[in-house]
């Protein structure tokens, strides 16, 4: 397996752990609630469901976040290769590598270690495009492309 397929498989993995667990607290926090409904009365009562119906809003929102992690995944070409720097890209630089795909934080692939990050992170706006020997400047950082 290569670099690139190690690391796209280990954001799907990712993702869908992140949703099976937005997935749980979806369905304990709707069953919280139906209990809360059975179970109290008064002011305790409202302040309960209120952070019931928080916690739902802040799982969906993470949901969404999710669902575009897919789209996302779902664009990238692990067997297309280029000179510049896309989406699917992998880039060594003489500080890092990068994963160009979705922000999942820092993977590990035949040994080697890279950082998932999003196109539309900061370092990902500044990488993508670039090639070989280009260098960019993230964090008063000068950082030089080794390969693309």
């Amino acid at each position: 397996m290569n670099f690139k397929q190690e690391l796209f498989t280990q954001c799907e993995n990712f993702v869908n752990k992140r949703l099976q667990t937005v997935e749980e607290i979806i369905t304990s926090n709707q069953k919280g609630l139906q209990s809360e409904t059975k179970n109290s009365a008064g002011d305790k009562h409202e302040t309960g469901r209120a952070m019931l119906q928080l916690e739902i809003e802040k799982a969906s929102q993470q949901l969404a976040g999710i669902t575009q992690m897919k789209e996302i995944l779902n664009r990238v070409d692990v067997s297309k290769t280029s000179k510049n720097a896309h989406l699917g890209s992998i880039i060594f630089t003489n500080k890092a590598n990068y994963f160009l795909a979705i922000s999942a934080g820092k993977l590990t692939a035949s040994g080697k270690h890279f950082f998932a990050i999003s196109v539309s992170s900061p370092i990902g706006k500044l990488l993508l495009g670039k090639v070989e020997n280009d260098e960019v400047t993230f964090n008063e950082q000068r950082i030089k492309i080794e390969q693309v």
